[in-house]
Parts: structure tokens; C-alpha cells; sequence
């Protein structure tokens, strides 16, 4: 028997030239599953993504899906993609156990927390205040950059990673400081600022809006000494003075403090991201 992918309709084509289009997964005609392909607004046009790939339950475990995801893959590399994208839930084992057979290697994880009961207490002797206009201008510039460094260090080509990190900040600081739904606090201990964390309204699934920690960090001479903590129990204040029932971020693979902190702290994974380069 075959396994093809037909498409479902036509390429769609969006005027910054991402792309997306549906596929039914057939066997010898025979429709058994649906796949959706994408570019990654966000990275550019090289940049493919495998949104969502099922296979019906009467034809699982019988490699539909592999030779599904295996032609997904060379629909991308004739879109030009260079890399392919997959996100997938933690509980999704058998979809998990194929992405680390194809060789995709786990680049950062989606968290989120239930926001429930009173915000939580500070530590004793923390401040808090919103940050400047000229810490804004600062940090803006030097965030960008970071942000950039943080995606080319897990295999992004560095014009995409930098491309990435200037249309974030973008679409999500149209007006700095006085962008609606964003908080960007400082914290201070003794007078002296030790860090900050930006936070601000978002869907965090389709459907499903909270609050998102975009950012947060401690000053590299003040690690060590729970600020860290402290700026993400000021995150959850933040959302629950806002009426936030979820907080939810984004953690690299391989950020090992930051994920025992999330976690310490009450996030659950929600998505598994990973990236392969396609030869």
C-alpha cells in the first residue's frame, strides 16, 4: 500500500510570503488522516512547521504516521525550507518517541500555571516599581540581542534568530511602555535594582487567554540569592491583579535553573518544542 499526502486545497500564500497548507494523508486514495504545514511567521520563510499531524484511530500503528511525517518533511524542503518545526504535548508519547526517532532535537518547552487563591507574598526587604522610560530604552536594545543569541545558540541561522527577536519586539511593544495589556516591573533590594520581568496579555491556547512572563532576569552580580523567585512570585501579582486565572512562558532547552525554578514554582509543560534541520 501507498501512503501519499494530497492537498485539501489550495496554497496559501500570506502577504509577508509565509506559507500554509492542508493535506489529506491517503493510502491508495483512501483519506485515513489530515496534516497541516506551515512557515513560521515569526523566523521567515525558511522556516517550516508541522502544525498538526493525526492519524485515524482505525489505521494507527501501522506507519501512517511516519511515512506522513516523512513526506511532510520533503513537501517543506520543496517550499525551501531549511528547518522544520514540530510542538508537541508531553502527554503525546507515541508522537514524542517519533520526533526523537526522526532526529529533532528539543529546543525550549511551553509552561503554564493555575493562578488560584491570593497572589502570593513577596520576601521581606523586596521592592517594587515599573520600570523607567530610560531603563526601557536600555533594556529594549540589549533585550533584542539577547533574544537573538538565545535562539541562534540552539540552532537558528542568525538571520532568522535576529529577525525573530526585531518582529517580537515589534508586535508586542508597538508603543514601549505604553503598549496596552504589558507590565514591565522592576525589583529592587536595599535601593538597588537586582532585575525585572515583563508580563503581558495573551492566548495561551486557542481560545484560552492569560497572562505570559515574556521576559524575566536578574542581574548577573545578584544571582544566587532567590531574586529569581521573587520576580516570578511579582509576575503572578501582576496577572491576578489583572484578573488572570493562568501564567504562562517559554523556558529554553537546556536552561536548567530557570525549568527546576518553573517547576518548584507549580508549571506543567504544556508543548515540547523541537527543531530539525532538513538536508
Amino acid at each position: 500500500m501507498t501512503t501519499t499526502l494530497r492537498p485539501t486545497g489550495p496554497l496559501q500564500t500570506a502577504a509577508d510570503g509565509t506559507r500554509s497548507r492542508a493535506y489529506d494523508v491517503c493510502v491508495n486514495s483512501r483519506p485515513v488522516g489530515v496534516v497541516r504545514l506551515a512557515t513560521d511567521p515569526g523566523f521567515g520563510r525558511e522556516a517550516g512547521v508541522i502544525e498538526s499531524l493525526r492519524i485515524d484511530e482505525a489505521d494507527r500503528r501501522r506507519g501512517r504516521g511516519t511515512v506522513a511525517a516523512l513526506a511532510a518533511e520533503e513537501v517543506l524542503r520543496g517550499w525551501g525550507c531549511t528547518q522544520v518545526h514540530v510542538s508537541v504535548p508531553p502527554e503525546a508519547g507515541i508522537a514524542q518517541r517519533m520526533v526523537e526517532a526522526f532526529g529533532y532535537t528539543e529546543r525550549s518547552r511551553n509552561m503554564v500555571k493555575d493562578l488560584a487563591g491570593p497572589p502570593p507574598a513577596l520576601p521581606d526587604g523586596i521592592e517594587t516599581r515599573p520600570m523607567t522610560r530610560e531603563e526601557f530604552v536600555v533594556w529594549e536594545a540589549a533585550g533584542r540581542q539577547s533574544y537573538a543569541e538565545s535562539w541562534i545558540a540552539r540552532g537558528v541561522p542568525e538571520d532568522q534568530a535576529h529577525a525573530k527577536a526585531e518582529a517580537s519586539h515589534r508586535d508586542l511593544l508597538p508603543e514601549g511602555l505604553d503598549s496596552p495589556g504589558v507590565s514591565i516591573e522592576v525589583v529592587l533590594r536595599d535601593g538597588a535594582l537586582v532585575g525585572h520581568v515583563w508580563t503581558a496579555r495573551r492566548e495561551l491556547e486557542p481560545g484560552v487567554s492569560g497572562w505570559y512572563v515574556y521576559d524575566v532576569l536578574v542581574d548577573a552580580e545578584q544571582r544566587g540569592h532567590g531574586y529569581g523567585r521573587a520576580l516570578m512570585l511579582l509576575a503572578e501579582r501582576v496577572a491576578a491583579d489583572a484578573g488572570a486565572s493562568l501564567l504562562g512562558l517559554h523556558v529554553f532547552a537546556g536552561n536548567t535553573p530557570a525549568l527546576a525554578l518553573y517547576e518548584s514554582l507549580g508549571y506543567r509543560t504544556t508543548h515540547v518544542n523541537s527543531y530539525k534541520t532538513l538536508l
